[in-house]
């Protein structure tokens, strides 16, 4: 029973340095996992073969009007631009559904592609601002192929990046397994030679991963929440029945075992939160004592400069003596040169 299955969690001291040894067992399976939906993304790829087919078929699809070829060429590529736009919320929205399942590791692979076509549709039409600007003079490649060849590339650019998003989701639609949020309750806090090397490894990893724990327990409180004032009013409904025939024990003790899963879920939450902030002030204690590192590198590099100064001025006054030396050797050589003639002028003095 789901009760007797939590009861190990609710009688675990609060000394015990192995808090969620057995959490994997014990989490929620969450069998009300919410698919994420592609069809706007593919939508999205059918808009992009549009796109890029107006690209190559330019000279004859826009034929009739030659004369404003460039003109509507530029207006695509910006309604493009608008309409990426438009997707990356939407495909944002998908991610952060897929966090709040549990999937981390996917939230956050997704996070970076689904920015990806809408940089790329920005770039073709910065290129394309700038080439309307200024009018190259090419003589190989006139205005209209090198915009036309802009729209291609920006168009399998962020289909490859739509395909890359598609195929994850995909993959996530079709994963049979536990969240991977859930690894993270083996808390690093704990003093396991396994994790001893990665507590400070992550840095504010740490804090985003507990952050979207916390957020799966959240959801999963909520959907049993919804559970029990499912269960609650199918009981009312079997006690005003009245039939002699309902089995109320069953629903009183499905009732209860949800309830005792909540609290279950309550105290890992709060066990989770104390950790999450015994987490932040590890890392906030790193930090100062990285600054007072850097603090006492700095007073190391000013003394550092100070000595080279110094030693620089040491060491012109070094050379302007050796000058002087030298300039003082010579002076006397010339003084014994002239003694040297004065002598031979005069031997009998």
């Amino acid at each position: 029973m789901s009760s007797d299955r939590h009861a190990p969690s609710n009688s675990a001291s609060p000394d015990d340095n192995y808090l969620f040894i057995d959490v994997s067992t014990e989490a929620p399976l969450c069998g009300h996992r919410k698919r994420a939906s592609i069809i706007g993304s593919i939508l999205y790829c059918i808009l992009l073969a549009i796109y890029a087919t107006l690209a190559i078929g330019a000279p004859w699809v826009l034929k009739p009007e030659k004369y404003l070829t460039l003109q509507i060429l530029c207006t695509c590529d910006v309604v493009l631009l608008i309409i990426t736009g438009v997707f990356q919320q939407y495909m944002v929205y998908q991610v952060q559904k897929i966090r709040l399942q549990g999937y981390y590791i996917f939230s956050q692979k997704l996070k970076h592609i689904v920015r990806l076509p809408f940089a790329c549709t920005s770039y073709g039409t910065g290129a394309m601002l700038l080439i309307m600007v200024w009018e190259p003079n090419i003589r190989i490649l006139p205005i209209p192929m090198i915009l036309r060849i802009i729209m291609v590339l920006e168009a399998i650019l962020a289909g490859f990046f739509m395909s890359v998003y598609i195929g994850n989701v995909h993959q996530y639609n079709t994963l049979d397994s536990q969240p991977d949020v859930l690894k993270s309750l083996y808390s690093p806090l704990q003093p396991s030679s396994s994790l001893e090397g990665l507590r400070y490894h992550d840095g504010g990893r740490l804090s985003d991963q507990q952050m979207a724990l916390l957020q799966y327990q959240r959801e999963n409180l909520n959907f049993l929440s919804d559970e029990i004032l499912r269960l609650k009013e199918c009981l009312s409904k079997y006690e005003r029945s009245g039939d002699g025939m309902t089995p109320q024990v069953d629903l009183a003790h499905l009732l209860a075992a949800r309830d005792q899963e909540i609290r279950t879920l309550s105290a890992e939450m709060n066990q989770l939160q104390s950790e999450l902030r015994l987490a932040r002030s590890l890392v906030a204690e790193k930090e100062a004592e990285i600054q007072g590192v850097r603090n006492t590198n700095n007073q190391y590099m000013e003394e550092n400069e100070r000595l080279r100064a110094i030693l620089g001025e040491w060491s012109t006054r070094a050379a302007k003596l050796e000058r002087a030396l030298e300039a003082e050797r010579m002076s006397k050589l010339e003084l014994h040169k002239k003694m040297s003639t004065i002598k031979s002028q005069h031997p009998s003095s």
